[in-house]
């Protein structure tokens, strides 16, 4: 056995026996459902880091369906469907920036805006 997981469950054991989980909140009540239950279990671990980094699986995939329209529009498609697409992609931006602007994460800074896109590109 691992010397720090030993350390560790003899800490938890200690805090036990002098009482100090008896009066945690919500001591005796169930555990509220895991919201990521729907995922599958190799990839709840990227999600909650995501979640907990910011991101979460709607804005990913307004991202992504963001990128796969800019996609379509540079490979040159023309007319009709070049403005149908372009309206889809106005769409897209507004929601994701809903997105974004509710989490309180927006900025004007030039800065920021240069990160950010450096950020996502590597994350994407």
């Amino acid at each position: 056995m691992d010397f720090s997981l030993i350390i560790a469950e003899d800490r938890i054991k200690k805090a036990y026996d002098d009482g100090e989980f008896e009066n945690l909140p919500g001591f005796g009540k169930p555990l509220k459902p895991d919201e990521l239950a729907s995922v599958p279990q190799e990839l709840r671990m990227a999600y909650r880091i995501m979640k907990n980094a910011g991101y979460s699986p709607e804005e990913n995939a307004i991202r992504q369906e963001i990128l796969s329209i800019e996609d379509l529009i540079r490979s040159g498609v023309e007319g009709e469907e070049a403005k149908e697409l372009q309206q889809k992609l106005n769409e897209k931006l507004v929601s994701y920036q809903n997105l974004v602007s509710n989490r309180g994460l927006q900025t004007n800074s030039s800065i920021f805006k240069n990160y950010h896109q450096k950020i996502e590109d590597k994350l994407l």
